[in-house]
């Protein structure tokens, strides 16, 4: 999207307004660039604003692994957390032997070490986005629970977390006064032990976060346009963005559309197998669990529950299928029996979302620069991770886009690893 009142700086048109896309925006915005955001809905409800608010910085091993796979069985739903419904075999068949492949060794020692890298930079990039931002009230980096309801599976789920590699957090067992905090919350429920991580956080406020990213991106003289782009096309060596009859040009175009990104690069060839990795959760608007209690993860039942400004939300559920398929009440309805079953503070019905996750198959995310279009830059893929490493990601953009050597490398980021150059 040219600019006619400054010709002296570069443009850029960030496709999705997303956490990643904020951070990308804004980083754009502070290394010179006249930055306009396109982002389909006035009011979006994607994967950034559903989620637990759990800034994850421990889970620097990715899913894609032997583990995951041999435990696949015993965790699908009803019984667990893990969705695999069969009216979208065509779907989720193809992205499962993907992840197969992904999930040697050899694959998984690589892909530990590319996630670290970008995860040790997770927590100091949030906090300096949010001091610009004026919002540094919103981060809270008082770590996580993860509690269990028999004796058996609180030795297992502890021997895991201790023996295993979190990165640059920390884990020790909850101390008496903060198992029975969890017990009060949790009154129904038989909390057999759980253990405290120091390092990881989480954002008070998603709804705040996004109000203090946009205000940001305004003050600066920064645009969001809401409006669904089409598809990206090649015009010679420079990407431009369909949107109907319109076509948008930029200096620099940078796709950060989460799920919806593979469906954007398709008109340009690209076959990225990107998946949509669905989570649902209820909120109650309000609670009696305190404003001070870190996320408590619930690990026998999947379920993470945070307390936000505005209310508790329970997070649930890894379900693969189109991004269009309507989703199943089942899962909310499974929810509300864990709340209940635990005699969790929290009004019930409580408010349903459901949201996609973008995934791909060895559990990285998409971060680089096209090799076919000079102008185009991407940021997609985050899975779980998507808040936790958003920040991150944005700076990582910044420094591609003014062509300045990255922190890291992001070589193993590269979406070409799956076969198919952008």
């Amino acid at each position: 999207m040219k600019n006619s009142s400054h010709p002296s700086r570069a443009t850029a048109l960030v496709i999705g307004g997303g956490l990643v896309g904020l951070c990308a925006a804004l980083q754009l915005q502070r290394a010179g660039c006249i930055v306009t955001v396109l982002e389909p809905q006035e009011k979006p409800q994607g994967a950034s604003w559903g989620n637990a608010g759990h800034i994850a910085v421990e889970q620097v091993q990715p899913l894609a692994s032997l583990a995951t796979i041999r435990s696949a069985w015993s965790r699908l739903h009803p019984r667990g957390a893990l969705a695999l419904p069969a009216g979208q075999m065509r779907t989720w068949a193809p992205f499962a032997l993907r992840l197969m492949r992904a999930s040697t060794p050899q694959r998984f020692a690589s892909g530990t070490r590319a996630l670290s890298s970008l995860l040790t930079g997770a927590m100091p990039a949030w906090r300096r986005m949010t001091a610009r931002i004026g919002a540094a009230h919103l981060l809270r980096e008082d770590g996580h629970f993860v509690a269990w309801e028999s004796a058996a599976s609180a030795a297992r789920g502890r021997a895991f977390w201790t023996e295993t590699d979190i990165g640059s957090a920390s884990v020790r067992d909850a101390s008496a006064d903060e198992l029975a905090a969890i017990r009060d919350l949790a009154h129904r429920g038989q909390i057999a032990g759980a253990v405290r991580f120091a390092g990881s956080g989480q954002i008070a406020d998603l709804g705040g976060l996004a109000d203090a990213l946009r205000a940001a991106l305004a003050a600066d003289g920064g645009a969001i346009r809401h409006g669904q782009a089409e598809g990206i096309a090649l015009e010679g060596d420079q990407a431009v963005v369909r949107r109907g009859t319109e076509t948008l040009r930029a200096d620099q175009i940078v796709l950060c559309a989460g799920a919806a990104s593979a469906d954007l690069l398709r008109p340009i060839g690209a076959r990225i197998p990107l998946i949509a990795e669905r989570g649902y959760h209820i909120q109650s608007p309000t609670s009696r669990w305190p404003h001070d209690m870190p996320p408590v993860a619930f690990e026998d039942r999947s379920m993470i529950v945070t307390r936000f400004a505005n209310g508790l939300r329970a997070a649930s559920f890894v379900e693969f299928a189109a991004r269009s398929a309507p989703p199943d009440p089942a899962k909310w309805e499974k929810l509300r029996g864990h709340v209940a079953e635990l005699g969790l503070p929290f009004d019930l019905p409580g408010t349903p979302w459901m949201g996609a996750r973008p995934t791909l198959p060895d559990y990285l995310p998409a971060i680089g620069r096209s090799a076919r279009a000079r102008n185009l830059l991407y940021a997609f893929g985050h899975q779980h991770l998507g808040l936790t490493l958003a920040a991150v990601t944005g700076e990582l953009v910044a420094a591609l886009a003014a062509g300045q050597p990255p922190p890291i490398d992001l070589a193993p980021f590269d979406a070409a690893r799956f076969g198919d150059t952008i």
